[in-house]
């Protein structure tokens, strides 16, 4: 019992420690880009000593994965709608309101992804290649289902999934300029749901039969 105790305490500090790291990786990553960040820097915002996060992440490149490798996830979470429902329109207004509510709870993690992939993804590549290339084609299968059941309008599943994601992650990647474009606030709640609602309803008015 005694050894029990002991170990939960030491657990969590564990567990403290490593989502301090994490969190302030994030903020680094998303403030300096891959290159211009340090281990450094980010022990420094993590307020710990810097072989303290070597001890949980040998180098920066195995952090940056671990934190890259955690907003992929997250995002392919969010279309689980297409596993889910067997109607189109629900499933692609459920995914399209989770990628936008992600880039509004969660900007720095769509703007970390966008300066990778700007940079021509040499860190992450590999997940491109193979986690999110497993994943499109998966709901390619669906949606091309969908497209021989008359449930959609002929169209490449791909280039949807392009526009999709272009269209959400805008609202975290430039942030800035719709605040600017907003007499420099940013969009109210009321506003994102208003822009969440345009989205989905231009998006399926594009891919569903005239008469649905």
């Amino acid at each position: 019992m005694a050894s029990e105790l002991t170990r939960t305490p030491r657990s969590t500090a564990r567990e403290g420690r490593e989502k301090a790291i994490f969190e302030a990786a994030r903020s680094v990553f998303a403030e300096f880009g891959y290159k211009g960040s340090t281990t450094a820097e980010i022990a420094k915002r993590a307020e710990i000593p810097k072989a303290n996060l070597h001890y949980y992440f040998p180098t920066k490149e195995a952090l940056y994965r671990a934190v890259t490798e955690d907003v992929l996830n997250t995002w392919l979470e969010a279309a689980s709608s297409f596993d889910e429902s067997a109607d189109p329109s629900e499933a692609i207004a459920a995914y399209v309101s989770a990628k936008m509510d992600m880039a509004r709870q969660d900007p720095i993690g769509s703007r970390i992804w966008a300066n990778e992939i700007l940079r021509g993804a040499p860190v992450i590549g590999d997940f491109l290649e193979t986690t999110l290339l497993d994943w499109l084609k998966s709901r390619e299968t669906i949606v091309r289902r969908w497209i021989k059941a008359g449930k959609l309008v002929a169209l490449e599943p791909r280039y949807f999934f392009y526009m999709i994601w272009a269209t959400t992650q805008h609202y975290a990647d430039f942030e800035g300029q719709m605040a600017a474009l907003n007499g420099g606030k940013p969009l109210s709640d009321a506003q994102f749901e208003a822009a969440k609602a345009q989205v989905i309803a231009t998006l399926l008015r594009g891919v569903l039969p005239s008469g649905t």
